[in-house]
């Protein structure tokens, strides 16, 4: 009888050596997996008068083919140490905070539409 005790504490032992090599090798893989997605992320710092984009959430509801997710470009006001940026439209005084996670740089021109112009040919 007693040796039957022995065995059930040591299949016990055996079972909980087991769960907490499992814990450790599942800690191990999130790391790693935590490491190289913190590796391919860009930082987003911003600095007064730099051109960003803004993400459109309501986009989602409302989806199109053709339309974009992004609408801007915005001009940087502000940024706050906290994650929140005050935004400005171009050609407006009025400004607007949203969260830096909505916000990225934009690296194309700004096109003036009152000073673009295109010729169309008479066929």
């Amino acid at each position: 009888m007693v040796q039957v005790g022995e065995k059930r504490l040591l299949q016990l032992y055996e079972l909980e050596e087991f769960r907490y090599h499992a814990y450790e090798n599942a800690k191990m893989y999130k790391d790693r997996t935590k490491r190289i997605h913190d590796k391919r992320i860009q930082p987003r710092d911003f600095v007064p008068r730099q051109l960003a984009l803004l993400y459109n959430s309501r986009l989602k509801i409302f989806g199109g083919k053709l339309k974009s997710k992004w609408s801007g470009p915005f001009e940087v006001v502000r940024v706050t140490t906290h994650g929140a940026i005050k935004l400005k439209l171009l050609n407006a005084e009025r400004t607007f905070l949203v969260n830096e996670q909505r916000v990225k740089h934009y690296f194309g021109e700004v096109i003036n539409p009152e000073k673009t112009s295109m010729d169309l040919e008479e066929a």
